[in-house]
């Protein structure tokens, strides 16, 4: 029995010391492995620019015919004829609709009547003044009566100029809103009319802005409609006042339009263009990483016969597309890690490829 356990002690031990010895080699490699100099991360870089920046100033705004109104009657009237299509384009003084004026008419011929007679009669009695056979009140009557019978035809010619209903201005007719033999009451809309070349686009900017503003500045629009392409227009013309719940001021800046691809009430977004900076540092902004606690770049650098990175803040101004302004932090011909700083630490080896694209396939090749 002793000898039993003896052997059965003796092969346990056997077994542990296999296996701790097996477990030292793994952690003997490991360690090696890990006291290896740490293999060089490629990564894409770039270098600090410079370039001529022309800041602007963004904002949002709305699309507003230079003149545009609903055409309307000013008196009642049945409608005679139409004499326009929707969506036609018309010019000033075009007639677009005529109202019914056969009793209008009728009461100017009487009228005409009534004025020729009491100007005969107002003659008569001069005449007769000059022979002493008629008071001079008589003759003020009757010049009084001829006034008023002038004053009436003119009232009724008047309205019946108004039953011609003429396009104020030239301009494009929307969606016709009446319909023939239909009684119009005064000021009933019939048709919008719309001067669309040129257009305002009116828009606001934070007060702070005043100072860099003035007529004439450029200014570039771009609308839904058409997201490829963008509008040029200036400052016509700027509030002097300040809206005092916004704290904003209100600007309105002019287009051509001759293709009349702006239209009254579209949604734009604005940029007014402010003078040309000289010699402004830009990256792209992909190589900024953006926190809480400041903008920073890794910057490539070369040390001790070794390609490196070090964390670099900066501080970055205004942005134009993908491009955005150094202020602070780097100079001109400093190279920077373009993308994946997630990965990289301060003072880690790198090696600097030329494309994003290589850097992401070798270090997918590194990490396996």
């Amino acid at each position: 029995m002793i000898a039993r356990i003896l052997t059965v002690l003796v092969a346990l031990a056997a077994l542990i010391g296999a296996l701790a010895f097996f477990k030292y080699g793994q952690i003997a490699q490991e360690m090696a492995a890990f006291s290896q100099p740490r293999p060089a991360t490629a990564v894409a870089a770039v270098s600090v620019d410079t370039t001529n920046w022309r800041p602007t100033l963004s904002g949002v705004g709305t699309v507003q015919a230079v003149q545009g109104v609903e055409v309307n009657s000013e008196v009642d009237g049945q409608v005679r004829e139409i004499l326009f299509e929707s969506g036609a384009m018309v010019e000033a003084g075009q007639i677009l609709l005529r109202l019914e004026d056969d009793v209008d008419r009728a009461t100017l011929e009487g009228l005409k009547a009534a004025e020729q007679l009491a100007e005969i009669q107002l003659r008569r009695n001069r005449t007769l003044l000059r022979d002493r056979a008629v008071a001079q009140g008589d003759v003020d009557e009757r010049a009084a009566q001829l006034d008023q019978a002038r004053a009436e035809v003119k009232a009724t010619e008047a309205n019946i100029r108004k039953k011609t209903i003429r396009a104020p201005f030239a301009g494009q007719l929307g969606i016709r809103q009446v319909d023939l033999g239909q009684f119009l009451a005064a000021g009933t809309a019939i048709v919008s009319l719309q001067a669309l070349d040129p257009v305002y686009v009116d828009y606001a900017l934070p007060e702070r802005h005043l100072a860099q503003l003035h007529a004439g500045q450029q200014v570039r629009v771009r609308v839904a409609a058409y997201p490829e392409r963008v509008f040029e227009g200036r400052i016509q013309a700027i509030d002097p006042g300040i809206d005092q719940g916004t704290r904003n001021v209100r600007i309105r800046a002019r287009f051509d339009n001759p293709d009349l691809a702006l239209r009254p009430g579209m949604f734009t977004r604005v940029e007014t263009l402010l003078p040309t900076q000289d010699a402004v540092l830009t990256l792209p902004r992909e190589a900024i990483t953006f926190n809480t606690y400041g903008d920073s770049v890794y910057r490539v650098v070369e040390r001790d016969g070794q390609t490196l990175v070090e964390r670099r803040q900066v501080t970055t101004g205004a942005v134009r597309g993908e491009e955005i302004v150094i202020l602070d932090g780097l100079v001109a011909g400093d190279r920077v890690v373009l993308g994946g700083q997630v990965k990289l630490t301060n003072g880690q080896p790198v090696r600097v490829v030329d494309k994003p694209a290589q850097a992401s396939t070798d270090a997918e090749g590194e990490a396996e």
